[in-house]
This record gives C-alpha cells, sequence and structure tokens, in this order.
C-alpha cells in the first residue's frame, strides 16, 4: 500500500507556499464565520471540504488517506471529546432536576452577607467556575448573567462583570477538554501542558475580581471590599496552581471554585465590608428580599455533587495504595490502528506516525468518570428526596442524557467537523508547513504565541476549537525555535482564555441573558479593552517565561 511522507514544503519544494496553502482552511473557517455569519458547524464542514481539497491536489496526499484521516479525527471528537462536554452538562443537568441548584443560589447569596459587589463576585467568578468546570460552552454566562441582574445590577454592568469574571477559568473549561485535545492532537502530555497552563492562567484569577469590584463599583468598591477581592482571588489562584500542577488538571475549575467560596466563608465570619447599603443606593439597586435560610443538611446536599467528583476523580487519578487505580483504569484502555491509516503516514524522517492509533478511553475518560458520579449523585437525590420537593428518578436523570446529547447536537457537529479538519491539516502537512514558517520569527514567536488562541476563540467562541485549529502549529513552531513546546501550546490554551469575551457567540449569550438583545457591539465596546490588555499581560508572560523566568515552569 502506498504511503504519504509529511513535509513542510510540499507543495512546489517551496516553504512559503506551503504556508499559504495551508492557512486557506483557516482562513476559510474565520470568513463563513464572521463575513457570511455562517452557523460553526456549516463554517467547518465547508473548512474541512477545503482542508481536503488542499491536501490532495496541493500537498499531493492520497485522497484515501485524507479522508481517513478525516474519520479518525472525526471518531475522536465524538469520543472522547463530544462524550466529556455532553455528560459534563448533564452532571449540572442533575442538580437543576432535584433542585440542588437554587439551593447552590441561595448558598452564594447568603455567604455574601448583603454586600451587592460581594455577591455578583462570588456568583460570577466562583459559582461561574465552578458552572464553567463542568457545563461550559457558553452555560456560565448564561446562568450567572441571570442570577446578577436578580441583584438589581444594570444590564451592562452585569455583561460586562460576567464575560470578564469567565476569563480565569475557560482554559480548565467542561473537564479541561482544551487542554485534552491540544494534549490529543500534539502527542505531548495533557497533565504536563494543563500544569503549565495552571502556572499562567492563576496570574488573572488573583487580578479578575478586583477588576470586577472596580466595574461594579469605582476605586469605592476597591477601596470597601479589596480584602473579599484578594481572600477569593487569591485562593481560586493558588487552588488553580496546585490543583493543576499535583492533583488533576481536569478539576481544577472545580476545586479552584470550591476553595475560593470557602475563603469567602472564612473571611466573612470575621470581616464585612464597610458601604454595603450605599453601593445600593449609589448604582439606584433596591434591596432585595432576604434570602432563605438552609438548614445543615440542604446546604451539604448542594454541594455534595462538587465533593463527589472531586472524590471519584481524586481516586481515579492518585489512588495507589493496595490497587494502583489509575494503572488499573488505564489497562482497560483499547488502542486501533486507524484501519487503512496506520504506518502509511510517515514523518519527514522517514519514521512511521505514531498518532495514527486511537485510544478508546471507555473506562477511564473523564466523560464515564462523570457518567458514574452522576449515577451515584442521582441515586442520593432519589432516596434523600423521596416524597419531598423535587423527587428525583433515576430514570429521569438518565433519560435527561439523551436530551443533552440532543441539546448539543449543533456543538458536537461543530467539535466533530473541526477535530476532523485538523487532522487533516496535521496529516497533510499544513499544519507543519505554517508552524515551521511562523518559526522564522524566532523568540519573537515566544511574545506573539498566545495571539493566535486569543485569535482562534475570538473568532470559534470555544478554547477547545482554537487548541483544534493551532496547537500542532504551536508545538512546530516552538521545536523549529528552540523554545518548549509545552510552553507554547499552554501559550494557545491560555490566549484562547482572553479571547472568550469578545467572541461572538459569548457576546450573544451574555446580551440574550441582560435582555439586551442587538446590543452586542455595546457589550464588546465594554470589554475589548480588557481582552486586549489581558492579552498584552499574558504575550509578556509567556515571553519571560520561554526565558528569564522559564525556572518556574513545572517541567
Amino acid at each position: 500500500m502506498s504511503t504519504y511522507t509529511t513535509l513542510p514544503d510540499a507543495v512546489g519544494d517551496s516553504l512559503a507556499l506551503s504556508a499559504l496553502l495551508g492557512t486557506l482552511p483557516l482562513i476559510t473557517f474565520f470568513v463563513m464565520l464572521l463575513v457570511v455569519k455562517a452557523r460553526a458547524h456549516t463554517a467547518g464542514l465547508i473548512s474541512l471540504a477545503v482542508a481536503l481539497i488542499i491536501a490532495i491536489f496541493a500537498f499531493g496526499m492520497p485522497w484515501d488517506l485524507a479522508f481517513l484521516s478525516a474519520s479518525q479525527g472525526a471518531v475522536f471528537g465524538l469520543f472522547p471529546i463530544v462524550w466529556i462536554v455532553v455528560l459534563a452538562l448533564w452532571f449540572y443537568q442533575v442538580t437543576v432536576l432535584a433542585g440542588r441548584f437554587e439551593d447552590m443560589r441561595t448558598i452564594f447569596d447568603t455567604i455574601g452577607g448583603g454586600d451587592l459587589r460581594i455577591q455578583a463576585i462570588l456568583i460570577a467568578f466562583c459559582f461561574g467556575g465552578l458552572l464553567e468546570a463542568l457545563a461550559g460552552f457558553g452555560a456560565p454566562v448564561a446562568i450567572t448573567a441571570t442570577m446578577i441582574l436578580a441583584l438589581g445590577l444594570k444590564p451592562l454592568k452585569t455583561a460586562t462583570v460576567v464575560l470578564l469574571a469567565n476569563t480565569a477559568p475557560v482554559a480548565f473549561g467542561a473537564v479541561a477538554i482544551p487542554i485534552t485535545t491540544a494534549g490529543a492532537l500534539t502527542g505531548l502530555d495533557p497533565a504536563k501542558i494543563g500544569a503549565v497552563v495552571g502556572h499562567q492562567a492563576p496570574f488573572f484569577a488573583i487580578f479578575v475580581p478586583f477588576f470586577l469590584l472596580l466595574i461594579i463599583d469605582g476605586v469605592r468598591g476597591l477601596r470597601d471590599a479589596w480584602p473579599a477581592a484578594l481572600a477569593i482571588g487569591g485562593s481560586f489562584a493558588v487552588a488553580q496552581w496546585w490543583c493543576a500542577t499535583y492533583f488533576s488538571y481536569e478539576l481544577t475549575d472545580v476545586v479552584a471554585a470550591l476553595v475560593g467560596l470557602a475563603a469567602a466563608v472564612i473571611l466573612l465570619r470575621f470581616w464585612r465590608p464597610p458601604g454595603a447599603d450605599d453601593v445600593r443606593e449609589r448604582l439606584g439597586v433596591d434591596k432585595p428580599a432576604a434570602p432563605e435560610t438552609l438548614s445543615a443538611s440542604r446546604v451539604w446536599m448542594a454541594v455534595f455533587p462538587y465533593v463527589l467528583v472531586v472524590g471519584i476523580f481524586g481516586i481515579a487519578k492518585l489512588w495507589t495504595l493496595g490497587v494502583n487505580i489509575p494503572a488499573l483504569l488505564a489497562s482497560t484502555d483499547i488502542t486501533i490502528a486507524w484501519p487503512g491509516l496506520d504506518g502509511r503516514i510517515l514523518n519527514p524522517d522517514g519514521t512511521a506516525s505514531t498518532n495514527t492509533v486511537y485510544n478508546f478511553q471507555w473506562l477511564s475518560s473523564p466523560g464515564t468518570l462523570l457518567l458514574i458520579s452522576g449515577l451515584i449523585v442521582a441515586v442520593v437525590y432519589s432516596i434523600a428526596d423521596a416524597g419531598g420537593r423535587f423527587p428525583l428518578r433515576v430514570s429521569d436523570a438518565i433519560a435527561e442524557i439523551g436530551r443533552c446529547f440532543y441539546k448539543m447536537r449543533y456543538s458536537a457537529l461543530t467539535i466533530v467537523c473541526v477535530l476532523s479538519l485538523a487532522y487533516v491539516m496535521n496529516f497533510s502537512g499544513q499544519t507543519i508547513a505554517m508552524g515551521t514558517w511562523v518559526a522564522d520569527l524566532g523568540a519573537a514567536f515566544a511574545f506573539l504565541s498566545p495571539v493566535l488562541g486569543w485569535m482562534g476563540t475570538a473568532v470559534t467562541g470555544s478554547d477547545t476549537s482554537a487548541n483544534a485549529l493551532f496547537s500542532n502549529l504551536q508545538k512546530t513552531a516552538a521545536l523549529e525555535t528552540g523554545l518548549n513546546p509545552y510552553l507554547m501550546t499552554a501559550a494557545n490554551t491560555t490566549g484562547g482564555v482572553v479571547g472568550k469575551m469578545i467572541s461572538p457567540q459569548s457576546l450573544a449569550i451574555a446580551a440574550t441573558a441582560v435582555n439586551l438583545e442587538g446590543k452586542e457591539s455595546a457589550i464588546f465596546r465594554s470589554v475589548v479593552w480588557w481582552s486586549f490588555g489581558l492579552l498584552l499581560v499574558l504575550c509578556t508572560l509567556v515571553f519571560l517565561q520561554s526565558n528569564v523566568l522559564s525556572g518556574m515552569l513545572p517541567l
């Protein structure tokens, strides 16, 4: 059977021409989204067709290998990516069906102690981080915006707050699916990528609560409530760093959100910010009714799902006493040499590519762990709530899985198309050509690398899609310039974090949630400078981490 060698200068022995043609699928994708205003899955399908045409007729890839590359990407997109995303959403939906989501909202209202500023930070930052960890894909913005709007904050200010607050947790959203995707496409260890992201994202987490105070109540808010911002942001940042580095990168946002919440609880037992009533008068906000008083059992049952998922993931990832659980789970993985493709894609040095082997993690996948966690939660809730306010039947919880798949059908199709596109571009050499060409920037690439992730997420609305499109390019450019490939791949992920707030998808979700449909441009103007400013900070940080601060990386 014929083979195909992936070469960076496959088109006319010219690196520049190969790189130029390699950009066409990406340009098509962005033009379809920004100019044509096509749906994301439509843009993905058309861009995939362009990538196949470029691979076959420009790069000389045999047509069967091109389509087989697309098929492997599609299957990987379905499992584990879509599987994880849907099960993360379902896990959250189980708490909604059981009525426990409302109790969680009440907990945040109670902890805030009636201070609108702290309530808004806890909801947008901590609760938003929790929702980002388990649901992602716009859910945190939509849900937290309606909650904060109910506190009385003005619509435009509410939209700005939730979009900026969503910055810190995006890289680890939906059980860190952006990082898992980057690892699968680059062949790099996703845990190491996650650890590097854990040394970048916390720099935003620690400052975002201060920015939120400034937006909500100006300089007066900073002066009155800075201890709360420091406690919440600082504890969130430390938890992000520790969990991503030493525990489980998939659970980083869950742990960080719970730690940030706990820090607020402890602080507010001993300190209350001045001016809680004054801020409502200044902002023209009526004092809301006192939140419902929850019993200790209701508080425990509200936080139980999140404690449980941390425990199950902790056992699955770290338990080695007596029985090595991680090794046991890994032993159930099924490796499949992709039929017709494996052994036929060669690296430039003539060796066979190892990326043509598909790893079916039917038991060890985070999605499956979420399924197990969700079933346990459903059983516990069905017993605890039998004959109560919100009786939950396990059969209803299981049926919700199907509804979640249906709800996510277009997002799933987009993921499948983008992953197929990425595999075709990677195996044909389009990505390598672009990465090798970009490497001519030399050390300057370290400064500019986050811009790719920022741009990809700003356009697609998804850090996962941005990593699918650019992570292998980042790795290639890093290897060509002598930079750390883990640092550059992580920079793509973290760059997407600061691009999410200006994506059309995020703006539309925020506008709908705060009843400002058609005013997306006003929301964009209120957040765009935050996005540019944070991007500049990140570019500087990554550049320093590539040289003088390289010792801070966990590698």
